[in-house]
C-alpha cells in the first residue's frame, strides 16, 4: 500500500498547466520517435539537481567516490537553487536532488527541500545515510522530503565494504532505524523510505534476505538496482554470477554486451535535465563528469537553454545515432527493477 500511497503523494502535485505540459511533452516525444526529427514542446517535468559533488565513499564504479573528475568539487548555493526554482516550476513537479556526491555533505541541504516544497514539488534524494543521526531523522521529517533512497548494498560488513569502500553498515542500519522511529513518533507518512541494494558479485547471494530485513525494520519499499559497470567487456569481478541481475550478457565469443537494446531514442531527452552544482545544465545523469553541457543557469535562462540549438540537435542526434553517444553506450533506460 505504501508504494501507492506513494504514487498517489507524486500525482497531487499535478496541477492543470503540468498535466497540460505532460500531454505537450508526450506527443512531441512520439512525433519524434515516428519522424526521426527532433520536434519539442513542453517543458521538462522532472530534474535531478546536484546538492554537492563530494562524497565520503570511495565506491569502485563512481568518479566521485574515486575522485576522478575532471569538474570542480563543490556545493550548491541556496541563491542559485531558488534562482533554478523560480525558471522551472511552472511544470516541473518531480525534483530528483542528487546526481553525484553524498547530499547530506551539502550543510544547508534540507533547506534546498523546504525551498522546493514551496513550489509545491516532490522531492527526493539518495544517501548513503552515513551523517544521519536521531536528530538529523527528525529534521528530515520536518523538511517534507517526499522519499529518501537509502543504499543498503551488503548485510554484513564484509559485503557492504566491498562495493561502499570505507562506508560502515552499522551506521546505515542505525538511520534507518531513526528515520522509522522519527516517522513514527510524528505520524507521518513521509518520507517514503527505500532500500537500494546494488547487486553485485560479492553481496548477490543476499539478495532474498535484503526483502525480509526491510519489512523487520518497516522500510516501505525494496529496490534490487543493476550495477553500471565501465569495464564489462572481458568480464568485471563486480558483475553477479545470476544474469537476471545484471545489465549484461554473455556473447557467443566470451564477450559481455548490454543486455538491452537501447535503440534511437530517449524519452528523458523530452522530460527532464540535470542540474549539477554550479548551474550547468547537461543532458541526463549519465553524463556523470559533465561532459556534455548544454548552457548555464548563471549565464542564461533554462527555458531559453531548453529550446536553443545545441540541445535540440543533442536530441537529433539522439534519434539518428543514440548508439554513437558515449553517454549512451552503457545506459540502463529499460533496464530490469525488482521491487517489493
Amino acid at each position: 500500500m505504501s508504494k501507492l500511497s506513494d504514487n498517489i503523494r507524486i500525482l497531487s502535485y499535478l496541477t492543470p498547466q503540468r498535466v497540460w505540459n505532460l500531454i505537450v511533452l508526450k506527443i512531441s516525444f512520439v512525433v519524434s520517435r515516428k519522424t526521426k526529427k527532433a520536434l519539442h514542446r513542453g517543458k521538462p517535468f522532472s530534474l535531478s539537481i546536484e546538492p554537492t559533488t563530494a562524497c565520503n565513499l570511495g565506491c569502485p564504479e563512481c568518479p566521485s567516490g574515486l575522485k576522478e573528475f575532471t569538474r570542480p568539487t563543490g556545493k550548491l548555493d541556496l541563491n542559485l537553487h531558488q534562482k533554478m526554482l523560480n525558471q522551472v516550476s511552472k511544470t516541473v513537479f518531480y525534483i530528483n536532488y542528487y546526481f553525484q556526491g553524498e547530499p547530506f555533505l551539502h550543510p544547508q541541504f534540507l533547506d534546498l527541500i523546504r525551498q522546493a516544497k514551496k513550489h509545491k514539488i516532490y522531492t527526493a534524494t539518495s544517501t548513503n545515510a552515513h551523517f544521519i543521526d536521531e536528530k538529523k531523522a527528525k529534521e528530515i521529517i520536518d523538511s517534507g522530503l517526499d522519499r529518501l533512497i537509502i543504499s543498503m548494498d551488503g548485510l554484513t560488513q564484509e559485503t557492504y565494504e566491498n562495493y561502499r569502500v570505507h562506508g560502515n553498515l552499522e551506521k546505515v542500519i542505525a538511520a534507518t532505524k531513526f528515520l522509522v522511529a522519527a516517522k513514527k513518533e510524528k505520524n507521518s507518512a513521509t518520507p517514503h523510505l527505500i532500500f537500494q541494494f546494488l547487486a553485485v558479485k560479492p553481496n548477490e547471494h543476499e539478495i532474498p534476505a535484503v526483502f525480509t530485513l526491510g519489512k523487520e525494520m518497516g522500510i516501505d519499499e525494496v529496490r534490487i538496482k543493476t550495477a553500471q559497470l565501465y569495464a564489462y567487456k572481458n568480464g568485471n569481478s563486480l558483475m553477479p554470477e545470476n544474469e537476471n541481475y545484471s545489465r549484461y550478457t554473455l556473447q557467443s565469443d566470451g564477450t559481455y554486451a548490454l543486455k538491452h537494446k537501447t535503440g534511437n531514442h530517449c524519452w528523458r531527452m523530452w522530460s527532464g535535465s540535470v542540474l549539477t552544482w554550479d548551474g550547468k545544465v547537461v543532458p541526463c545523469c549519465f553524463d556523470k563528469d559533465a561532459q556534455h553541457i548544454l548552457g548555464s543557469i548563471e549565464m542564461t535562462d533554462f527555458s531559453t537553454i531548453w529550446n536553443a540549438k545545441k540541445y535540440r540537435d543533442f536530441r537529433q542526434s539522439i534519434l539518428t545515432g543514440r548508439n554513437q553517444i558515449d553517454i549512451c553506450k552503457n545506459c540502463s533506460e529499460g533496464a530490469k527493477v525488482w521491487a517489493g
